[in-house]
């Protein structure tokens, strides 16, 4: 009785922690919920910027390059770039200067089938050189190429040439969020994904908790296997 007694727990230990082991690697970070809207970006130096004030605050200079992008985003870390070409002088190719305005290069980006709200399709990207009064600010811009624009009673911009027809901002599920940003990616511009969400894939991983754990795990077992061995040659 005594052998089955000391036998018993060297077939429990291995099994809970085979069991733990597969619960900690099967483990990982739960997808925040998103919102779906159109993000504003401003062009520096070949790069995307998310935009750090709306629209109607920014008054571009003559030359600009500035983007617009639906999708779902958790935030603006997690938001989308618009995709493709965006060349100031190869948008606005046709369209001279003039004394008294500016011209704004624009890209469009409707988004992915993941990201339109149910029922819709998007439009194609595309882009457009604005010739604007030299006061003019991203927003006179946007309503000079892209009419009709939506917005709602708190100045939020809901639509760009009528898309999307309902909704503005609204919050979407989790497996949603994950969806947009799955098909946010832009094969086009050979961006990883850390890029082309605005990370820099430093975010945290499961690989340094999981290996912590499996340490502490081996450690429990090699102190339980010593005292079991002490056990029985005492």
């Amino acid at each position: 009785m005594t052998a089955v007694r000391r036998t018993a727990p060297v077939l429990a230990a291995p099994a809970a922690l085979v069991a733990i082991l597969l619960l900690l690697a099967s483990a990982g970070p739960a997808a925040a919920a998103g919102y779906r809207y159109w993000s504003f970006w401003e062009r520096t130096g070949g790069h995307w910027t998310y935009a750090t004030q709306g629209p109607a605050t920014v008054r571009p200079d003559d030359g600009a390059v500035q983007g617009f992008r639906f999708a779902v985003s958790a935030d603006s870390a997690d938001a989308s770039r618009p995709r493709g070409t965006a060349d100031f002088d190869t948008i606005c190719a046709d369209t001279p200067a003039a004394s008294g305005s500016k011209r704004v290069a624009l890209v469009l980006d409707f988004g992915t089938g993941a990201d339109a709200p149910s029922g819709e399709t998007p439009p194609g990207r595309r882009t457009a050189c604005a010739r604007v009064p030299a006061d003019a600010t991203s927003a006179d811009a946007l309503a000079a190429v892209a009419k009709p624009l939506r917005y709602d009673t708190n100045a939020l911009l809901c639509a760009i040439a009528g898309y999307p027809r309902e909704g503005c901002g609204e919050q979407v599920s989790a497996e949603g969020a994950a969806e947009g940003a799955a098909e946010g990616k832009s094969a086009a511009e050979g961006k990883s994904a850390a890029e082309e969400k605005g990370s820099d894939g430093s975010g945290p991983s499961l690989g340094l908790p999981i290996g912590a754990a499996v340490v502490a795990l081996l450690a429990g077992a090699a102190v339980w296997q010593a005292r079991r061995r002490r056990d029985e040659s005492g």
